[in-house]
């Protein structure tokens, strides 16, 4: 018997990375999936997003571990999409029993650092709170809520000298502190209800948004064009332990303990799975 078996959960952010890994980690272990994602790219973010054909794959992926599987595209700034998804899912699946209010993007060197600023906060924060409310009509007791946070939201902004200099990359800390902050409080109100609210807060993650110029710029603004080779040595130093990142199965696996009935009682918890970032980034600063 699996872990979730026979339980139905909602992912968005499902077209590839951490997303991804949550949808397969769970079908894994016997819960059929409602997939999201946006599904293209935005003008703003200088990266690519997820495409059609990835949301397909997630679901194949899904469908070869013999569960089922709703792959919709959506955008979780718009709180209608998400609901019409889950509406979808539930005539289709039945009920709704976990939500991994999973989707973010990056918008570090963004040209449009305003807008950045606004498409950043509205997907990874916003759209976190869209996911959570169009599934709370759905949940029941026993239902388990788990939103994708970042050790980045522990972290202190940049000095006073680079204020303004990267909106698009310091709306992401913005964002996820906000998360951090909304699932503590939601996590209270559920629990006289026994739905359980908990927030993963993983560090750097081996997934397409962690290998694009952006990011490596972010870890070395000294060079116009780093590569990831340039960067390793500065991922290195984002954990305590010597690692320039975990993988996805890391943060799937933190997900389905969440999720499954073995954490019938965590609730409120934010739980880093960061190889002891937060350790070395919170005494450094202290």
């Amino acid at each position: 018997m699996g872990r979730v078996q026979g339980k139905v959960a909602f992912i968005t952010g499902a077209g590839r990375g951490q997303g991804r890994s949550h949808a397969v980690r769970l079908a894994e272990e016997g819960a059929d999936i409602i997939a999201v994602d946006i599904c293209h790219d935005v003008d703003s973010l200088p990266y690519h997003l997820s495409s059609p054909d990835d949301l397909k794959e997630t679901a194949r992926l899904v469908e070869a571990l013999d569960r089922r599987v709703v792959a919709v595209q959506a955008d979780v700034r718009e709180r209608a999409q998400l609901v019409a998804a889950i509406d979808r899912g539930i005539a289709e699946l039945g009920k709704l029993d976990i939500v991994v209010a999973n989707a973010g993007v990056i918008g570090q060197k963004s040209e449009q650092p305003l807008q950045a600023w606004a498409d950043v906060f509205d997907t990874n924060g916003l759209g976190i709170i869209n996911a959570v409310h169009a599934a709370l009509p759905h949940l029941r007791a026993g239902a388990s809520i788990i939103a994708t946070g970042s050790t980045a939201a522990f972290m202190n902004t940049l000095p006073m000298q680079q204020v303004g200099t990267d909106s698009g990359g310091i709306a992401y800390m913005v964002a996820k502190r906000m998360v951090s902050s909304f699932m503590h409080d939601l996590a209270r109100e559920l629990a006289p209800r026994q739905i359980r609210a908990n927030v993963v807060h993983p560090t750097n993650v081996n997934t397409p948004m962690m290998n694009v110029e952006p990011m490596f710029r972010s870890f070395r603004p000294d060079l116009e064009h780093p590569t990831l080779e340039d960067a390793l040595p500065a991922y290195h130093v984002q954990q305590a332990m010597p690692i320039p990142w975990v993988e996805p199965v890391d943060i799937s696996n933190a997900v389905l303990y969440l999720a499954s009935d073995e954490a019938r009682y965590v609730t409120g918890v934010q739980l880093r799975v960061d190889a002891g970032g937060y350790l070395k980034w919170y005494d450094y600063h202290a």
